[in-house]
């Protein structure tokens, strides 16, 4: 766990960097989407080509651009990223996007996604552009999932599963289109065709973690416990930047009563991100609490208040500390 805490660590030092630059920290602020955009083969001598990013998340009524500097960094505050949708265009062209994953709960989110980009050849199609997952779609399927995207957004899923099936139907290996299409099932309590539609992602590209995420998510609410393990191990190996599945990873892990393990995973999930994954503080004090420690759970709800003080739930915390005194 050494190296990977290290990374996290490293991780927070550049938002709190990225982010300065506009007042306050990612690890700070309640909704953030932030990052770098790297320009391959520029040229440091002429003048840089105009970068503009731009966040678009119609379900949350959200639309933001900014034009980056020579840094290439970029940083949304107080904007809610879950399920949006982010857009590079470089002189007024876009050349890049990349959807957000749809987050859970009441908690307040924090997404990084860096870019890296060539500069010379022109693409000639819009692409999904990331540093780790990139995939390249013809002009229609790229309308095809831009179509879908804001069918979802509208909460038609019939009409967003339409289009899914038909863009993987012309393109199969498109695994981020087979992954939405497994989130609009799952979003619709249909585990069956959403863990097919994970497993047709994950066939497309063996290494995209959030497949594997979802499909450790589907088995851990299946009960299907050691497979959840199972597959949730692969996407921290796969991306041990992702702190949903370190916390998915810790559930099952209290599930299947492997406390230490799942305190761990948990954990790692916190300090990866501490904002958007302090529930995990909830479950710890949970466990603790039925373990009879209750001081332990008094820290965690602490901790917990510390990063979420408006939560609806927060003066039954504040008496559950007063009642049973923290740990020194």
């Amino acid at each position: 766990m050494g190296a990977t805490l290290f990374l996290s660590f490293q991780a927070l030092s550049q938002a709190s960097e990225i982010c300065s630059e506009k007042a306050g920290s990612a690890w700070l602020s309640s909704k953030t989407v932030y990052g770098k955009v790297s320009l391959v083969g520029a040229d440091d001598t002429s003048r840089p080509p105009k970068v503009t990013v731009t966040v678009l998340n119609p379900a949350a009524r959200v639309t933001a651009s900014t034009t980056i500097d020579r840094s290439g960094n970029y940083c949304f505050h107080d904007t809610d990223g879950s399920g949006a949708t982010l857009i590079v265009e470089v002189e007024g062209r876009e050349v890049g996007r990349d959807v957000l994953e749809t987050a859970s709960g009441n908690m307040p989110k924090q997404f990084r996604r860096d870019f890296q980009l060539e500069i010379g050849s022109r693409p000639s199609k819009p692409a999904v552009v990331s540093a780790k997952y990139p995939y390249q779609r013809t002009d229609q399927n790229s309308k095809l999932f831009l179509e879908a995207e804001r069918a979802i957004a509208s909460k038609d899923s019939k009409t967003a599963e339409q289009l899914l099936s038909q863009l993987v139907a012309s393109d199969p290996a498109d695994f981020f289109a087979w992954a939405k299409l497994g989130t609009v099932y799952y979003e619709r309590s249909e585990m069956s065709d959403a863990e097919k539609a994970f497993q047709r992602s994950l066939s497309a590209n063996p290494n995209f973690a959030p497949a594997m995420m979802n499909i450790g998510r589907i088995h851990l609410v299946q009960k299907r416990t050691d497979a959840a393990i199972e597959m949730l191990l692969k996407a921290t190996t796969a991306d041990p930047s992702s702190a949903r599945s370190f916390q998915l990873l810790g559930e099952a892990y209290l599930v299947a009563r492997k406390g230490t393990l799942g305190v761990e995973a948990l954990n790692e999930a916190i300090r990866l991100e501490p904002i958007a994954m302090a529930d995990s503080h909830l479950l710890m004090a949970l466990l603790y609490d039925k373990a009879g420690a209750k001081n332990f759970a008094s820290r965690e709800y602490r901790m917990f208040l510390e990063k979420v003080p408006n939560h609806p739930d927060a003066k039954k915390f504040a008496l559950y500390i007063k009642q049973n005194p923290d740990v020194p």
